[in-house]
């Protein structure tokens, strides 16, 4: 699978296209083929090492995207492949007040973000997009 990467250092100069080995989904994950990512000030400033000058390297940036499900975990209900779905942007922190803990487990930085082909998330963590809207 291609992704993109900030390695070695930050600056939108280090950003690198490289291949990573293609993920399977776990117990209670989806495989999700991402479709588009968005570009969020945070985002560029996370690339830039402006955000958090102290995140570890290699980091797949941006927070937000919307994809397709191509597989299903073992134990998901609910999904099955082709359901458009969007990753939520800290997929821990699905209820209640945000905690030091729950804010560490943001997409795009400390986790590697969306700027890639597909990625596996805990079916908890995506939503649907609204139709008939």
């Amino acid at each position: 699978m291609r992704a993109w990467e900030v390695a070695g250092s930050f600056g939108r100069d280090k950003l690198r296209l490289v291949e990573r080995p293609d993920p399977e989904p776990a117990a209670g994950e989806l495989l999700l083929r991402l479709r588009a990512a968005s570009l969020n000030y945070r985002d560029l400033l996370m690339v830039e090492g402006r955000y958090n000058p102290k995140q570890p390297l290699p980091l797949v940036p941006c927070s937000d995207a919307v994809g397709e499900v191509i597989a299903v975990g073992a134990g998901v209900r609910g999904f099955a492949a082709g359901d458009r779905v969007c990753p939520i942007f800290a997929p821990r922190w699905l209820a209640g007040e945000p905690d030091r803990e729950r804010l560490r487990t943001t997409l795009g930085g400390p986790l590697d973000g969306t700027l890639r082909e597909t990625m596996t998330i805990a079916a908890e963590s995506v939503v649907r997009p609204l139709t008939g809207q």
